[in-house]
């Protein structure tokens, strides 16, 4: 049907080729994609991130791609409204949109919706606080994965904030922070097909070793260096980032702190492959597979 719509979401683990295929995708289907990475958004993350350049979108329209400041708060709800009216936008045009990223969350509550989250109770989170000096995030880990195993699994646990909110809104409601995503599915004026990506995991492992290596070599201690003063915001307290502000810190050697990212890169991609796969609806794929996935694409939009 030529006048029904389809949003393809590509999924995967970090370092997998998800941006590599959504350009070769949007180029194919003359679209747009809809970055769904919780951290590219931020305009001040570059090296850390992996961030695309301009030159490397070869002129395809990007969105949520330095669209906000690492001082601003941007939630999962606010992704799901902003990112829902740019599909409207791209849909007027197009046939096709495309999503594309690893935070699980972003994508589930694009897909599914979310309801509204509860406001802060203020004598919960002073205790929280309190929590956090006294015990670290590691006690916010443990909490979590009994509180919200779900939400466990899927986010970047060094996310301070992330982290915090779950279980502040878990507790708080004495329902786990992922119910909040689970609310009636909407009914889409258009179709969704999602796609999964995955590598052998030493493929995979390898391909995260060399980007953090490439990482250092582009000059991300300078960029830690130079964010110094945002430290304590949320974009900051995730791979990448924390273990060079620990070294600053002299909490690592240089050659540990290097590790260190790379170890926690690859525990991320681990838990965020398990995760997708958990979801029982992706389609799964090598990256490399353009002709097969194009072929699948098809045949599903013929549907």
């Amino acid at each position: 049907m030529q006048n029904k719509k389809y949003l393809i979401v590509l999924v995967g683990a970090t370092a997998v080729g998800k941006t590599k295929l959504s350009i070769e995708l949007a180029q194919y289907y003359n679209s747009e994609i809809i970055s769904a990475d919780s951290r590219q958004f931020y305009k001040e993350l570059s090296i850390g991130t992996a961030k695309i350049s301009k030159l490397e979108m070869q002129g395809i329209k990007h969105h949520f791609i330095d669209s906000h400041s690492i001082k601003d708060y941007f939630s999962i709800g606010d992704f799901e409204k902003q990112a829902n009216k740019i599909i409207e936008e791209i849909f007027k045009t197009n046939q096709f949109a495309i999503v594309a990223g690893g935070s699980g969350m972003f994508i589930k509550a694009l897909l599914e919706g979310i309801d509204e989250m509860p406001k802060a109770d203020l004598g919960l989170r002073a205790e929280l606080n309190q929590k956090l000096e006294d015990f670290g995030l590691e006690w916010f880990k443990s909490q979590l994965e009994v509180l919200d195993n779900e939400t466990f699994k899927s986010i970047e646990l060094n996310n301070v904030q992330r982290v915090f909110r779950a279980v502040e809104v878990s507790i708080q409601t004495g329902k786990p922070y992922s119910s909040f995503l689970n609310k009636e599915k909407t009914t889409k004026d258009y179709s969704i097909i999602k796609i999964g990506l995955e590598r052998p995991r030493p493929e995979l492992y390898e391909r995260i070793n060399n980007r953090v290596d490439e990482m250092i070599e582009a000059g991300l201690i300078e960029e830690v260096k130079s964010l110094r003063e945002f430290k304590n915001l949320n974009g900051l307290q995730t791979m990448g980032y924390k273990e060079v502000f620990d070294y600053f810190e002299n909490k690592y050697t240089f050659n540990e702190m290097v590790e260190k990212i790379k170890q926690n890169s690859r525990k991320y991609a681990k838990r965020q492959t398990t995760w997708f796969k958990n979801q029982d609806e992706f389609n799964w794929f090598h990256p490399d597979s353009l002709t097969e996935i194009i072929s699948f694409i098809e045949n599903s939009s013929r549907i």
